[in-house]
Formats: structure tokens, C-alpha cells, sequence
């Protein structure tokens, strides 16, 4: 995730966690209204094998690369007055935490993701991250005070109204600067990503991931590439610094590689049984788009580039694996993690629906949030499954994780959750909006 999903986890540099508009296109996404079937079309676009493996909009970007934008002013600017009262109005449009006739309230998931945030706030390392951050007001205690009293208020409020209320009445708003200074963020969705695999290689089953080597901190500089440690054609790691290492092996070598962008993974056994993985570690290089790498050697032009045209690219030339995923230095080690949910940078878990990833060389670590753009989701719990409906939403999530590829203060990914159905939503959240801090008043 990703994230990780998982975390400080350097690999999210990985799994950048936001889409650049400019570079990167997929017709569906805009797509407002529609059933599960014809969601199921357009992501059939973007399979690479029909039972393992969805790409998510994020990971595309990963693959594809995305421009930088420096930042020229504080990430966070506090709102005025009326500003406050305009985004106020936005806290009523969370109504998935309060019960409806024909939708279950979530209100569970973000009081458990205020716990996780709040028990990284009791972390020597959460008072670190706060002791200069560059945004006056916004310090360890305040944000910590501001987790407390609105959860608090999460328990006490019996509608969104009431909640609204409260939140205006009591709380200071910092919006996002965005990607243009003028607030617009742009939103990915991420998730964790369910595959198969076997604890042991066979014919089939041949492309490992691996633990973390005991002795990596001790690796001397520069550390071994990719291609120094599994060769070019990815088979090759028995022979140096990963044998005996291989933690599972899967069929698809772009599979492997993108657990190693994304950063944990459900992995499906042959035996039947389910090994989850997380992120362990990685050598120390930067992360290189392969996508950027077709554009410069002009086998895709830049305006025709599309996650589907990727896929379809390696898939009719599976030989280009052997020369474009060398090119990306970086490589990511894995542990079990013996079915524990998703561990966002910060160390704790990651709430599906309720948990962010942004710069955490920006944004505040742990705090409260409010996110207001136009999202998939179910009409109806019935229908949960079937039926997405695009509309424009606020939601309050809490900022728990991290990628090296996410830059600037115009870059949100949202945590959707594990599996199919999640990545299926996860690659149609591709939009801009607004992202908004709270803290309590002073």
C-alpha cells in the first residue's frame, strides 16, 4: 500500500498515489453512473491475466511516472471566516456514518481509523515528525486534542446535521494548497491487491518475491540492482545475495513487480490456503517509471499512453520485461504478516474508505482530514456489489500513509480496501478536488 500499502515504508515511492491527468487517460473513469457489469467491461481493459491481477489508476501512474510540481508557499493555508463557513457545509455530505433506510452507517471504520491515528499520536516518533513542522498552529498537541474531541463528537451526534454543526462550531479548517496553489487535488484510489501464488516454484509458479536479506542495513553503497540481484530475466536471484530468500512465487512476472509497487498483497496459495505480505525493506535507489522509459525510447508516443496500452504492450512483447524492469533500480523486500490488515507509513493499519495517503514531507502525520470530491460508491448496502454511483461526496479520512512518488500538496490516494471489488473501485476514483485539515479552535 502503496502504502503499503504499506509504508514509511520508502516503497510507496513505488506506488506513486496519484494520477497525472496530463500523462496518463482512462476513458472509463469518467464515467458517472454504472452497474457493476459495465464497470466490469471497462476493467476487463486492464487485466493482465483474467483471475489475478487489477491495476488500479494509482499503479498505473507508478508504471507511467508523473511530473513533479514544486511548492512554492506552505502546503496548508487556514481558511476565513466565510471560507470556514463554505467548507462547513461540506461536513453534512458524509452521510455514510449515520444509518439510512437503505445504507449501514460506517460510522465503526472511521472511529477505528481515529484510534489508529491516535495511537500513533502517543509514538516517540509522532512528537519528531511534529517538532518543526513548517505550518504555524498546527502542532503534536493540537492535533492530537482535535482526534480526542472529534471522535467525541462522532459518538455523540445522532445525524450528519448535528455533526455538522459541532464540526463548525468547534474546529479551524487548513486547505491544501493543491497542485496549482489555488486548492485543486488530485485524487487516486489504492488498495491492496489479491493474487495468486505458491509456496513453492514450479513450471508455472516461477517469479519469486523475497524476504528482507538479514544483513541489508549492512550492504555497502551503492547497493546491488535489480538487475545485479535477479538478472535480467527475473530468474536469475538463486545464483547471488536472494537465495533462499523467496518468500513465494508467482506465474506472471509483472505480477511480482507490481507487489513490489504496490507494497503488501494478498496472496491466493495453490494449497488453498491465504499468505498476506508487507513491505520489509528496500535497497536504496530511486524509483524509475517503465512508462516514461517507453515514451523516451519512443515506443509509445506520450499522448497515447493508457494503462491498457501498457499492459497490451508487454503482454504482446512479454521480451520488453527483460529490458524495461531492469531499468528500475529499486528493489522491495517482504515479510509475512499473518493476515494483518494493511499498514499504512506511519506504522499502524489503514481503514478502507477512511485512510489517505499524502507527502509526509507536507502534510500533517496522523490528523484529521476532509476530503471533498466525486467518488464511486454503492447506492444501497443491498446492492453493495452491483451497483456504483459517481457523485460529489465529503468524507472525513485521516492521513496514515505515504508514498515516495506522491510530490506536492496536490496529491491525495484514498485507501478503498482489499481485493477485486476494491481494486475495481479504486480504479475509477481518477478526479480533482479539495482537501481540507481540521483542527480544534483556539
Amino acid at each position: 500500500m502503496r502504502t503499503s500499502l504499506a509504508v514509511s515504508r520508502a516503497v510507496q515511492a513505488l506506488s506513486i498515489k496519484t494520477l497525472s491527468i496530463q500523462t496518463l487517460s482512462i476513458k472509463t473513469l469518467s464515467i458517472k453512473t454504472l452497474s457493476m457489469k459495465s464497470a466490469a467491461r471497462s476493467a476487463a481493459k486492464l487485466w493482465l491475466s483474467p483471475k489475478t491481477l487489477f491495476v488500479t489508476a494509482a499503479i498505473a501512474t507508478a508504471l507511467i511516472g508523473s511530473p513533479s510540481h514544486a511548492l512554492d508557499s506552505l502546503p496548508l493555508t487556514p481558511l476565513n471566516c466565510p471560507d470556514t463557513a463554505q467548507a462547513a457545509l461540506l461536513v453534512g455530505q458524509d452521510t455514510r456514518l449515520f444509518d439510512t433506510p437503505t445504507l449501514q452507517g460506517d460510522r465503526a471504520a472511521l472511529l477505528s481509523a481515529i484510534d489508529h491515528s491516535l495511537a500513533y499520536l502517543s509514538t516517540p516518533a509522532s512528537i519528531t515528525a511534529y517538532s518543526d513542522y513548517a505550518v504555524a498552529g498546527i502542532t503534536h498537541s493540537r492535533v492530537r486534542r482535535s482526534l480526542i474531541r472529534f471522535r467525541q463528537l462522532v459518538v455523540q451526534s445522532n445525524s450528519a446535521a448535528a455533526l455538522q454543526q459541532a464540526v463548525a462550531a468547534e474546529f479551524d479548517f487548513y486547505q491544501a494548497v493543491g497542485q496549482d496553489e489555488a486548492g485543486t487535488v488530485a485524487f487516486t484510489g489504492y488498495f491492496e491487491p489479491t493474487y495468486t501464488a505458491s509456496l513453492t516454484p514450479t513450471a508455472e509458479y516461477r517469479y519469486p518475491i523475497y524476504k528482507r536479506p538479514a544483513d541489508l542495513d549492512s550492504w555497502s553503497e551503492p547497493h546491488p540492482t535489480r538487475l545485479d540481484l535477479e538478472g535480467a530475466d527475473g530468474l536469475q536471484a538463486s545464483a547471488g545475495a536472494l537465495n533462499g530468500l523467496e518468500l513465494a512465487w508467482l506465474s506472471n512476472r509483472l505480477e511480482a513487480f507490481l507487489i513490489q509497487v504496490q507494497g503488501s498483497a494478498r496472496l491466493q496459495l495453490t494449497d488453498g490456503s491465504t499468505l498476506s505480505v508487507g513491505y520489509d525493506g528496500r535497497t536504496n535507489y530511486p524509483y524509475s517509471s517503465i512508462g516514461r522509459a517507453l515514451i523516451d525510447d519512443g515506443i509509445i508516443p506520450e499522448d497515447e499512453l493508457s494503462l491498457p496500452v501498457l499492459i497490451e504492450y508487454f503482454e504482446q512483447h512479454p521480451e520488453a520485461l527483460d529490458r524495461y524492469l531492469p531499468r528500475n533500480n529499486r528493489f522491495v523486500f517482504f515479510r509475512a504478516t499473518n493476515g494483518a490488515p494493511a499498514i499504512g507509513s506511519l506504522g499502524f493499519p489503514v481503514t478502507a474508505g477512511r485512510s489517505i495517503a499524502t507527502d509526509k514531507s507536507l502534510m500533517p502525520p496522523g490528523a484529521l482530514a476532509l476530503i471533498s470530491l466525486p467518488l464511486p460508491q454503492s447506492a444501497t448496502s443491498e446492492n453493495a456489489a452491483n451497483d456504483l454511483i459517481t457523485s460529489p461526496t465529503s468524507r472525513f479520512v485521516l492521513d496514515q500513509d505515504t508514498g515516495g512518488a506522491i510530490k506536492g500538496a496536490g496529491r491525495v490516494d484514498l485507501f478503498i480496501g482489499t481485493g477485486t471489488e476494491a481494486g475495481e473501485i479504486a480504479g475509477l476514483i481518477n478526479d480533482t478536488g479539495a482537501l481540507y485539515y481540521l483542527l480544534l479552535k483556539e
